[in-house]
């Protein structure tokens, strides 16, 4: 891909050639220095077309490859039996899948987890790909099942795994949980729906936007009793894997790691794969970004890029948003000085949760567990203290039907089941 230093804003966004599609599910405003970050948007090439209609899905649709949430969490803070040593991985895709109904990943992309080892948790990320965690998926059979290949790429060094196979959604009461081999490391994997576990009042953080900005009248959020759960009754295709921290050390002793994850495409004109959607911390793309231009160019780079001279725009429009939040020039500098580049950083030597910890910069090292409540701490961020809360909470409220998720299961993967 090139690289976006050596080209114009300009030139960066016609280089890749991206329509303006309607925006996915939101994840969350972001937080900057408590996570700010790029959040996925539908994104899609220009040889590709897209759909926001939930009426069966097909590549030429888009929705499987669209990202929707990052989890990054040491297992026994969500299982307290659970080995001290391995992580879970957590890649939520397909937004808005209905109840009872089938969706399937594409058999035309990449999955990935992308790793970098960290050894100063105050450090700029840098973005580099130390070790990658690569799912390539096949066509379902007769019974709903897609076989898919784990793949594992260390310092340049090829690890294929046994082929595993997801869960069809008839069998999700007795879940395929696949133990693959990589080298001398056993990774386990869930793929296949399971409720979507994002909570948010979508719909009214984009009035409250829109009054901070100008662009329409001043509101606040709804109150508990009327707020709405945007994701309640829907479900994801996700990717749920328990990964040994030995294999993410390799070689070294480290202890943080930055992730992010990414949806590369195979291009029909010339078969190589290209990267349409990448995701870090819970985000801010459609939180904090006006422009589709920036939306959609954004999620094509690598986070090495992030920081780059051509991607300068995104920045500055988030900067003017921020202002619009009653933050003052300083204190959104300083935001857009944790916000990038965008990956998750978990420093396994402490308890996971988002916010529970943070580094010099102000951003936040300790991952996301599923249950966190990552637009409350967001918001707060956002608005320098001026508002707390969306008023949205992932067990709902009783007097609001609107709200309210299914219970989390308590042994891998961990997900609520499907609706």
């Amino acid at each position: 891909m090139t690289d976006i230093t050596t080209i114009g804003t300009k030139k960066f966004l016609h280089h890749f050639n991206f329509k303006n599609l309607n925006l996915k599910k939101i994840i969350g405003p972001s937080v900057l220095a408590l996570g700010l970050a790029v959040a996925a948007i539908t994104v899609i090439p220009i040889y590709v077309n897209a759909s926001d209609h939930d009426d069966g899905e097909v590549d030429t649709k888009g929705r499987n490859l669209n990202l929707t949430d990052l989890y990054v969490f040491r297992e026994k803070d969500q299982n307290p039996s659970a080995s001290g040593d391995d992580l879970i991985f957590v890649m939520n895709t397909n937004p808005r899948s209905v109840a009872r109904q089938q969706y399937y990943f594409s058999s035309n992309a990449l999955y990935e987890f992308k790793v970098t080892r960290v050894g100063d948790k105050d450090a700029t990320p840098t973005g580099q790909e130390d070790l990658i965690l690569r799912f390539q998926f096949g066509e379902p059979n007769s019974q709903g099942e897609q076989p898919f290949k784990l793949t594992a790429i260390a310092n340049g060094r090829r690890i294929d795994a046994d082929e595993g196979r997801t869960t069809p959604l008839n069998a999700d009461n007795n879940p395929t949980l696949n133990e693959l081999n990589l080298g001398n490391s056993k990774v386990s994997v869930f793929a296949g729906l399971r409720e979507d576990p994002f909570f948010f009042d979508v719909e009214q953080f984009f009035r409250v936007r829109a009054g901070a900005l100008g662009i329409g009248p001043a509101v606040g959020f709804r109150p508990t009793n009327q707020a709405l759960d945007f994701a309640k009754g829907y479900n994801v295709n996700t990717i749920v894997a328990r990964v040994p921290r030995s294999l993410l050390q390799g070689k070294t002793k480290a202890t943080t790691f930055d992730v992010w994850q990414t949806i590369s495409v195979r291009n029909p004109r010339n078969q190589k794969f290209q990267q349409v959607e990448r995701l870090g911390r819970p985000a801010i793309n459609e939180g904090l970004i006006v422009t589709n231009d920036f939306l959609n160019a954004f999620n094509s780079i690598p986070p090495t890029a992030d920081l780059s001279p051509a991607a300068a725009p995104v920045g500055a429009e988030a900067k003017t948003t921020l202002k619009a939040l009653g933050n003052d020039d300083t204190r959104a500098n300083a935001l857009l000085g944790a916000f990038l580049p965008d990956v998750m950083r978990i420093d396994t030597s402490q308890p996971s949760g988002y916010g529970k910890a943070l580094n010099a910069k102000g951003s936040p090292i300790t991952g996301r567990l599923l249950l966190d409540d990552v637009v409350d701490t967001t918001l707060s961020v956002l608005t320098n203290g001026a508002v707390t809360a969306d008023n949205v909470s992932y067990e709902g409220t009783p007097d609001n039907p609107a709200q309210g998720h299914k219970p989390l299961e308590t042994q891998f993967p961990y997900l609520a089941l499907p609706n």
